[in-house]
């Protein structure tokens, strides 16, 4: 394979082959870079060049060790931070746009006298800008314009009583589409589930803040989706008018739940919800979210850190290190043939439930400066095998295409 100059800010997953076609993808992540300033001049790159694409329905895993950038990675997606550099798209439309990437293709074209490079960056920066600024506005219009084609024939062809029901739908339907944001699309749940929950509120007013931030007023229609999703999430109504404080870390974890769905998303970004758990209460919130997955249509990112419940719950699974995505592919593909040594000492470093076992295994440690010669070539993310991803040279490679038996 031809090298190719490594530059994470900028279409290395498009070149990789990275996305899938033809298929129903949700989101779509391209080359997301996320840098912190810690100093004059000086920047912390906590996600660099992140490249995956999630289809609806699925669960993608996404795992590493603390501080390799995966929450980073999932509130950037949400828009807690704005991106530095790359694209994400959800439904098909860009929510996230970052700068830097096109700004350095600017200057290289600037640089060599390219004029209709020049132009071209140029308009790439300005679609960028816009597409980051005024996706809510774009969606809401989506919105407004399926709710007219809904119920345009059905006023038309209605009389009486029926028609003056169907306006009044219509009216406030078309009221909500118009204020209907496509970030309402995709929520969160947050690692601890206490401090994401605000003491002061009672859990109805928790759970119920997005419907009234959303715009709607009808008390009964609130009070009846709160009820419902505490009952999706194995609470009762009398929950309702009890404080954070009242309730267990599994309870509380189900309020968080109950907050995220209740906005009918189709993306929950899933930040660690059981680290912060008993085992016994992971199972249940695990098979909780696996209920809900069914139920709901849901597609989740799923973050953590236990490779067991990760293997167990998710379809696909992405391996992130120092901001990095390292490795990805199906879950059953990574158990069973792990490429990357980063990937191999996270799977040897999962202790075994058989005390014979345990006491002959053996932990594999990584040392990135010994395991890998970039001096020469710097790495890409390259298909292996269909739908198996690996960072690695072209020497790198070889090696892994003949551990295969390719």
């Amino acid at each position: 394979m031809a090298e190719k100059e490594w530059n994470p800010a900028f279409e290395v997953g498009r070149d990789a082959g990275v996305f899938r076609e033809n298929e129903d993808i949700l989101l779509r992540v391209e080359n997301l870079c996320q840098y912190f300033k810690i100093g004059p001049g000086r920047e912390f790159k906590a996600v660099d060049g992140v490249s995956f694409d999630i289809k609806k329905g699925e669960v993608f895993g996404l795992v590493g060790e603390s501080g390799c950038g995966k929450t980073t990675t999932g509130r950037s997606i949400i828009r807690l931070y704005d991106i530095t550099s790359g694209s994400v798209y959800f439904k098909g439309q860009r929510i996230c746009a970052g700068l830097r990437g096109y700004k350095q293709e600017l200057a290289k074209a600037k640089k060599a006298g390219d004029a209709e490079a020049v132009d071209k960056w140029k308009k790439e920066i300005e679609k960028a800008k816009y597409d980051h600024k005024n996706c809510n506005r774009e969606y809401a219009k989506k919105q407004a314009d399926a709710i007219k084609a809904k119920y345009a024939p059905k006023i038309e062809a209605a009389t009486g009583e029926e028609k003056d029901r169907l306006q009044k739908e219509f009216t406030e339907e078309l009221r909500l589409a118009k204020t209907d944001r496509i970030m309402n699309k995709m929520q969160m749940i947050f690692q601890d589930p206490i401090a994401s929950l605000d003491p002061r509120m009672t859990v109805r007013e928790i759970i119920a803040e997005g419907l009234i931030i959303r715009g709607v007023t009808d008390k009964k229609k609130i009070d009846e989706a709160v009820y419902h999703v505490l009952d999706l999430v194995g609470l009762v109504p009398e929950h309702a008018g009890r404080y954070p404080h009242e309730f267990s870390g599994g309870q509380r974890q189900r309020i968080g739940i109950a907050r995220a769905i209740i906005l009918n998303p189709e993306l929950i970004i899933a930040d660690e919800p059981i680290s912060a758990l008993d085992v016994s209460i992971q199972a249940q919130v695990i098979n909780l979210l696996n209920d809900l997955r069914k139920e709901l249509g849901l597609t989740i990112m799923f973050i953590a850190h236990d490779l067991s419940v990760v293997k167990y719950f998710s379809d696909r699974i992405g391996v992130m290190y120092y901001g990095h995505l390292v490795e990805m592919t199906t879950s059953d593909e990574l158990f069973a043939h792990p490429l990357h040594p980063y990937t191999k000492s996270l799977l040897s470093a999962i202790p075994l439930p058989d005390p014979l076992t345990e006491k002959a295994r053996q932990r594999i440690v990584y040392n990135p400066l010994s395991a890998h010669d970039y001096t020469v070539q710097k790495p890409t993310l390259r298909e292996i095998v269909p739908g198996h991803f690996i960072q690695c040279n072209d020497a790198e490679e070889a090696q892994y295409r003949k551990e295969l038996g390719l």
